[in-house]
């Protein structure tokens, strides 16, 4: 997980809780979390900056599903979505929410370690044509040439 200050590797994780229903996570590393701890004015920030985040975090809170109802503070909380709408709704917080979570925000899946070998073979057939048309695309002929000639090779054996 990436630190929320400065994207280097997250060792510390803060919840604070402001009341029954807000929360605040903070996922810092072991610089970032130093200044936090004990430097007292970098935790309040800006004069003013208090009105502006809470402001913000009416409008983040009462952001809710149509087809569910489920508000995004209800999310946080329980850790579920309601439907899967959500998914597009949300989709701004939910995407620095995965991508510090999974490192990405694109599922690729897995493959089972034991991948009959025509599989793989079709697997890398279906990632070759793709770089071909890549290379074609670029104008790079002498690199579309060399993955023809792989395409090739795979498909006689």
């Amino acid at each position: 997980m990436k630190c929320n200050k400065c994207h280097n590797q997250a060792t510390l994780h803060i919840t604070e809780i402001i009341n029954d229903e807000q929360f605040e996570e903070l996922h810092l590393c072991e610089q970032c979390a130093n200044k936090y701890l004990y430097e007292p004015q970098q935790k309040m920030g800006k004069p003013g900056a208090e009105h502006v985040r809470e402001s913000e975090e009416s409008l983040f809170n009462q952001h809710e599903c149509p087809s569910c109802n489920l508000k995004f503070v209800e999310f946080r909380n329980s850790g579920r979505l309601g439907c899967p709408n959500d998914y597009q709704e949300f989709r701004e917080e939910l995407l620095p929410l995965l991508e510090n979570i999974h490192g990405e925000t694109r599922h690729c899946g897995k493959t089972p370690r034991r991948q009959p070998e025509n599989k793989q073979a079709q697997n890398e057939l279906v990632q070759l044509r793709g770089q071909l048309k890549q290379a074609v695309t670029k104008e790079d002929y002498e690199e579309a040439a060399k993955i023809r000639d792989r395409i090739r090779q795979i498909e006689e054996s």
